[in-house]
């Protein structure tokens, strides 16, 4: 049994067919015959590159994602009940006669 919408389409897709033989046309009239080998190889060229960037955005993407999820979380600050967690605080001295300052 053929749904309502395969004559649909079949429609469209003879409308693409055209549309793509057109663009050919018009592609053809614009760079010419001698220049469209040369054309083709650099767009495929691109693509391919496009392609590898792509693969590879994804994989290290996919590296990062799984390397944060088996990286454990660090536990929380044990406190007692009711009080937040106190900052540790440091006091450096300044540097005077006789020290040396850390920073040159």
């Amino acid at each position: 049994m053929m749904s309502p919408h395969q004559p649909k389409k079949v429609a469209m897709l003879e409308n693409r067919l055209l549309e793509i033989i057109i663009i050919a046309l018009v592609v053809m009239v614009l760079f010419g015959a001698k220049r469209l080998p040369d054309t083709a190889r650099s767009l495929g060229k691109s693509l391919r590159i496009l392609k590898a960037e792509t693969r590879a955005g994804r994989e290290e993407a996919e590296r990062e994602a799984s390397s944060a999820s088996s990286r454990p979380a660090e536990p929380p600050a044990l406190t007692k009940a009711g009080e937040s967690p106190q900052p540790h605080i440091v006091v450096a001295e300044p540097a005077g006669k006789g020290r040396e300052a850390l920073h040159d």
